[in-house]
């Protein structure tokens, strides 16, 4: 099986049999953030299958096939074999947010059936959002969806986030809370908080399931511009 990286329109072709690190440093070097690990992620052949490795120690990634009904958090230590024809990578170091593509000439398992939620979105959970709980991952993941070429995005500060939507900081706080509290019952990890989890690792791994399971996509850009329903200002 051939292995192949996209980043930033750019190809990288895996060696059969020999290692493929992708961080700071190695045979992909994504950026030079020094909050980036130096070896974060690494692509390796045993048993007779590729898998994806991370590799470093505080970082995690969120892995998804082509169609983001099937989504995976990999965790430092944690390895997965690489499955699908498609898979799409995505991880948060600083306010930065990173993503690229390894495709294969194999495919063991065949994701071509997606279902489709209200409105078009394709979404791995049956997740229900108020106009206003959109709006929030809109304008977090903004920076991402507007990319020409994926590969490298911005996430914002809660306060930049606030006052691009017209929100107080406690209306953004309350909704934050509220729209990560619902993923997290429908079991998305890494969205509780907890002794040493930032609000800046919240809400980008938000950013990260929301895009890459299409629960938000460039369709629902125009909600940023769209005030929330009056109903809504004290229910989410």
């Amino acid at each position: 099986m051939t292995l192949t990286v996209e980043f930033c329109g750019e190809e990288y072709p895996v060696g059969d049999g020999a290692d493929f690190d992708i961080g700071r440093e190695g045979d992909l070097a994504i950026d030079d953030n020094p909050y980036l690990h130096r070896r974060f992620l690494s692509i390796t052949s045993d048993f007779g299958m590729w898998w994806l490795s991370n590799v470093g120690t505080l970082l995690t990634a969120t892995v998804t096939d082509a169609s983001g009904t099937m989504q995976a958090w990999l965790a430092p230590g944690a390895k997965l074999p690489i499955v699908f024809q498609t898979l799409h990578v995505m991880f948060s170091a600083g306010a930065t947010t990173y993503d690229f593509t390894i495709t294969s000439d194999a495919d063991y398992f065949n994701t071509s059936i997606a279902v489709e939620g209200p409105g078009g979105s394709t979404t791995v959970l049956p997740v229900t959002l108020t106009t206003s709980q959109r709006q929030l991952i809109v304008a977090l993941a903004e920076g991402v969806l507007r990319q020409s070429i994926p590969g490298r995005g911005s996430i914002p500060t809660s306060s930049e986030a606030a006052e691009r939507l017209g929100w107080s900081m406690t209306t953004f706080n309350r909704k934050l809370d509220n729209v990560c509290d619902k993923l997290d019952r429908l079991g998305v990890a890494g969205l509780r908080g907890g002794r040493g989890k930032l609000a800046t690792n919240r809400r980008a791994r938000l950013v990260e399931y929301a895009v890459t399971t299409r629960l938000v996509g460039v369709e629902d850009l125009p909600l940023l511009d769209e005030p929330a329903g009056p109903a809504e200002s004290g229910s989410d």
